[in-house]
């Protein structure tokens, strides 16, 4: 039957009557019979006819990014299908299920014509639009792109509103982690009129005030002060706060009875703990950590609260209940009750299954006797053996120190005996194991035998633990490997009773680049050019082919380094350091060059251009040295010493070197020769960022005493004759210590001390090899006459004690103490970053007469180091002499002029 009669389609819907769907709202909806889209109600029963249908075709239109054959699949009708009119339901189903997919904003079944018993239908559809552009409001640059990334936002994505939600829920969460709990969101849709059924979204967003944490509150806590429990939550602080109002005064449980009184009645009014707790809701100091609420945080520091309580005897401490909840002043508190339970002590404590090694030693090595009170985190880890770089000797290690790989041991409560638990440790020592392989992995340019070298195990040694810490304590050290990614996998073989181990490192730059250039009238070229190479190949030096892009990978280390103010200073040095002599063993070879010319002008400017000529006065050197060294075995591998012979020659023309000692001295020629010897421990476990571990060196220099085989009369010479060989012993001693005080905040302590002595009374104290004291520890022109240079941040260069120009003063003894404490912003090897506070004491003296180790000068500051591999170790300081802050009358001085800033490039100052 032909239906062109009827003009307008005949329409099918999911009503108990038939409806057209018109409306072009966007909206999705769960079921359209229900829905605020307009309907329009057809009764074809009057209209047309009624009957039973079989489907002759269907076909989709207005589809332009939808599948065709998709959108038929999910519709469910298909051809040969009967249909009946004027209401069928699966017609009804049909729109709704298409509704339902969110993907279109009108959807029409429509006849187009009926031949017989045969009907045609189409599938009309209107996409929602799609998006074209978005923009945030209410964000920065930063968290608009931040937040754009996390929702996942591209353009010509259909626009639903399970994106809008998606968009508001995941902006919500993400201001939620930054402190904005409050924060709403609307997102207004706008039709795009330059691209067909597409549209921008404006994201509004109003993040409110930051919520602070305003107050915890516990309650239950009898063994412990709130405060030690606080600061057991470790990303859960309370907001800095100095009120006479407390901050409690809102809380779900009964407030604390809170007065004077009772402080000073309670046991301990001084503890620090108790004082902090009656002062926290009125004063707190934490104004460097974060105050901001994150759940996720939240639940892994009740979590530390508990395992505090575990780790103090209280196995049984629970919380009860925790509520988190809105003050007044639009942060929140969180109250906590605590039950504590008990607390326990360790019992009997019995081992099973050893045979290796007997109760009494393991007993012994476990460190834990019948009393001490229940920790079951230490006793678990004294009896597995974890692997540390500070190393140390428990139960586990003294199996895995000698093969026993697959050894395990278990703690098992046997009984609990009121406030008592005894344990039965339960051991599983396993077989010996040998090493067969260490495969060496992720060394694209070192080779493989410079680090295979540095392993303290090789294939067919007993598998040894602490030899695999020290490995990588070595491995990391070399400067040209990434210390956070060196990680030996041991993988055993249970067949042969053998271990492969792969050890797995990751190369880092580590050469570096310096370069300044500059221009003065009557100075000339100034500037510095040097290059250091840390991997270096001198074997490959002249194949070519081996380069990537220079010859590198047999560990050696290269510098040349040139720096010139024109003609008034000029330096060259060169240094070689072959780490393994021959290969064969830990023997290092070093060898150096050095030139130097420093002219003095003294004489002062005309028209920008020295007045002096530099060819006047100045002092020339030129030297060299070579140096071996040998890694000892004894009293630990740990040690090295080495010997060393250098050479320098000294050039005075009308140049006062000390003019208020030795005015006369100011012409000639001398020479040092020196022999020096030196003895050096380090176990530190990163050579950038220690965080365990020391530095320890002792040296001495002398040289021969040539006046003790000649018979001049040297209280008759000149200063030129008396030196033209120097005579000295030297003395040096440093210590440097490092100490974990918790994660990555670690406590630096150093020790330096220095003496200069001389054979013979007639010569005196050498010219050369002094100490200065103070400044900023930059070479200059003390590199020329051999002083050693010891840095002291917050002063000048000492003055001596007749107040002579600070040029020339040195000493020869000197004492320094520093005590650091400093935490990494980044641990990035390609740019490490950390900031430190420090105090330091120091002082220098003119002999042992006027020496006083405890009459020193103090300063106070922070700083800032920035580690590049291309360019080594940038530093600044900023220190407070404390001596200075008063003048020699007695006067205050402003802090600003006993302040000082120090800057650092290469390496850190002595």
């Amino acid at each position: 039957m032909d239906l062109k009669y009827i003009r307008s389609v005949a329409i099918l819907t999911c009503a108990a009557a038939t409806f057209a769907i018109t409306s072009a709202d966007a909206q999705h909806l769960s079921d359209p019979a229900n829905s605020n889209t307009h309907a329009r109600e057809v009764n074809f029963g009057e209209a047309i006819v009624e009957g039973e249908f079989q489907i002759a075709e269907v076909t989709i239109s207005g589809v332009k990014y939808a599948d065709s054959a998709t959108v038929l699949d999910v519709s469910g009708l298909t051809k040969g299908q009967y249909v009946k009119l004027p209401y069928d339901g699966e017609i009804a189903k049909a729109i709704r299920v298409l509704w339902n997919q969110g993907m279109f904003s009108k959807v029409d079944i429509l006849i187009t014509k009926i031949e017989g018993n045969k009907i045609y239908l189409n599938i009309q559809l209107e996409e929602r639009p799609r998006l074209t552009t978005f923009k945030f409001t209410g964000l920065n640059g930063s968290q608009a792109t931040e937040l754009k990334d996390k929702i996942g936002l591209v353009s010509n994505k259909m626009i639903t509103n399970a994106m809008k939600k998606e968009i508001e829920s995941r902006t919500k969460l993400y201001l939620m982690d930054k402190g904005y709990r409050n924060a709403s969101v609307s997102i207004i849709e706008t039709l795009d009129p330059k691209v067909v059924n597409g549209a921008s979204l404006l994201i509004n967003v109003d993040k409110g005030s930051k919520v602070k944490i305003n107050n915890i509150n516990f309650v239950g806590n009898e063994s412990f002060y709130a405060s030690k429990l606080k600061r057991s939550m470790k990303g859960t602080k309370e907001m800095a706060r100095i009120s006479f109002y407390p901050a409690d005064k809102f809380t779900v449980y009964p407030k604390p009875e809170r007065s004077f009184s009772k402080y000073m009645g309670q046991s301990g009014p001084l503890s620090l703990s108790k004082t902090l707790d009656a002062l926290n809701p009125y004063f707190r100091y934490g104004i460097m950590s974060s105050s901001k609420y994150d759940e996720k945080k939240y639940e892994e520091d009740k979590s530390g609260v508990i395992s505090m309580y575990n780790t103090s005897g209280f196995r049984d401490a629970q919380i009860v209940k925790d509520t988190v909840y809105n003050v007044e002043n639009g942060n929140i508190n969180i109250d906590i009750k605590v039950d504590e339970g008990h607390k326990y002590y360790f019992g009997d404590i019995n081992w099973k299954g050893n045979t290796k090694h007997s109760d009494s030693l393991l007993t012994q090595l476990l460190g834990i006797k019948r009393g001490d009170i229940y920790n079951k985190d230490l006793l678990n880890a004294k009896i597995a053996g974890r692997a540390t770089m500070e190393g140390g000797v428990d139960v586990g290690s003294i199996y895995l120190n000698n093969g026993y790989l697959g050894y395990r041991a278990e703690a098992v409560e046997k009984s609990i005996r009121k406030d008592t638990i005894d344990f039965d440790i339960m051991v599983n020592e396993g077989p010996q194991f040998r090493i067969k392989n260490i495969n060496i992995i992720g060394n694209d340019r070192t080779n493989d035998y410079v680090l295979r070298r540095e392993l303290e195990s090789m294939p067919g040694d007993i598998y040894n633990q602490s030899n695999l810490i020290s490995s990588i304590r070595r491995v990391s050290a070399l400067g040209y490997i990434d210390a956070t990614k060196v990680n030996p996998q041991p993988k055993p073989n249970m067949q042969d009773k053998t271990v492969d181990i792969d050890f797995n490192i990751a190369e880092k730059s580590s050469d570096q680049l310096e370069l300044s250039a500059g221009y003065g009238g009557g100075i000339g070229f100034t500037g510095t050019a040097g290059i250091t190479f840390n991997n270096f190949s001198l074997k490959n030096l002249f194949k070519t082919k081996n380069w990537d892009p220079l010859p590198m990978g047999d560990g050696q280390r290269l510098s040349f380094r040139y720096q010139s103010s024109g003609l008034w200073y000029n330096s060259l040095s060169f240094s070689f350091t072959e780490p393994w002599l021959g290969g064969k063993k830990p023997i290092a070879l070093s060898v150096s060059a050095s030139y130097g010319r420093y002219a003095l002008n003294d004489q002062g400017y005309s028209n920008g251009r020295p007045i002096a000529s530099p060819y006047d006065k100045y002092i020339r050197n030129i030297g060299g040295g070579i140096t071996l060294s040998r890694r000892l075995t004894w009293p630990d591998n740990n040690f090295i010493f080495s010997i060393g012979v250098d050479y320098m020659n000294f050039k005075l023309k009308d140049y006062p070197l000390l003019p208020s000692e030795m005015p006369e001295y100011r012409n000639g020629y001398s020479n040092n020769l020196a022999l020096k010897l030196t003895l050096a421990r380090s176990t530190v476990d990163q050579p950038i960022y220690p965080r365990s571990g020391s530095n320890v060196v002792l040296s001495l220099s002398f040289t021969p005493p040539i006046s003790a085989f000649s018979d001049n009369d040297y209280s008759t010479m000149t200063a030129r004759e008396k030196y033209n060989w120097v005579e000295y012993h030297k003395y040096k001693f440093t210590s440097d210590w490092y100490q974990r005080i918790t994660g990555n905040l670690v406590l630096k302590l150093s020790t330096k001390f220095g003496f200069l002595g001389y054979y013979n009374k007639n010569l005196g104290f050498s010219p050369f090899e002094r100490f200065q004291v103070g400044g900023d520890g930059l070479s200059g022109f003390n590199y020329f006459v051999g002083r050693d240079i010891v840095a002291h941040r917050g002063y000048d260069v000492y003055s001596s004690f007749d107040g002579t120009s600070t040029v020339t003063n040195s000493y020869t003894i000197f004492n320094k103490y520093t005590a650091e404490v400093r935490y990494p912003f980044s641990l990035d090897p390609n740019a490490t970053i950390f900031g430190l506070a420090f105090f330091e004491a120091a002082n220098g003296y003119n002999s042992l007469k006027d020496y006083n180790p405890l009459q020193l000068k103090r300063s106070v500051g922070l700083g800032l180091r920035v580690y590049l591999p291309m360019f080594g170790l940038l530093g600044l300081d900023y220190g407070i002499g404390i001596d200075n802050l008063t003048d020699v009358n007695g006067n205050k001085v402003k802090l600003g002029s006993a302040a000082k800033f120090t800057f650092m490039l290469g390496q850190e100052p002595q």
